[in-house]
């Protein structure tokens, strides 16, 4: 059975893009000679995430593949194929329950607002990887909306990165 897992960076005010999706704050945050990413990667089978994420990942690789050894899925609003990849117009809640029961390898949540605010109130994440950037955006697309899960995590670790400060968490089981 795989696992949800969250992994992302955040402006330290929570912020996981600024105005108009734009993340060139983080592609200026300094983080060194490696990060935890590749250690990650190869633990995920499945990447999943929203279109608009979706779609921004893909302008920021210069509209190169993404995740070529992984499977995409991308949740979308709108009723048309993303891009060729697997699109899902329903809810993400039973999609990914299904999934979580049915893959191997973990399951990489990327992005935020719209597609992890009914998973996070699910309760179906069950890590969380986060980046914190020295940077304070002060508006863009938030990490968390306001929710009703409430839950207590259990601290994994904590890494540096250059500028990049990483918190590792679990559910509690």
């Amino acid at each position: 059975m795989g696992k949800l897992v969250f992994y992302g960076a955040i402006s330290l005010d929570g912020y996981l893009a600024g105005k108009n999706e734009n993340l060139d704050w983080l592609l200026q945050t300094q983080v060194g000679d490696h990060t935890s990413y590749e250690e990650f990667i190869e633990t995920i089978g499945t990447v999943v995430m929203g279109r608009i994420t979706y779609e921004e990942a893909l302008r920021l690789n210069d509209n190169q593949p993404l995740y070529a050894d992984q499977k995409i899925v991308v949740f979308s609003h709108k009723h048309q194929t993303v891009d060729g990849q697997l699109t899902i117009h329903e809810d993400p809640v039973n999609y990914v329950q299904q999934m979580k029961a049915q893959e191997k390898n973990d399951i990489w949540l990327v992005g935020g607002g719209t597609l992890l605010h009914p998973l996070l109130e699910a309760d179906l994440i069950d890590e969380w990887f986060i980046q914190i950037a020295p940077v304070l955006l002060g508006e863009g697309k938030q990490l968390f909306e306001p929710h009703g899960l409430a839950a207590q995590l259990e601290f994994i670790e904590t890494r540096q990165f250059g500028e990049l400060v990483e918190l590792h968490y679990r559910k509690k089981a």
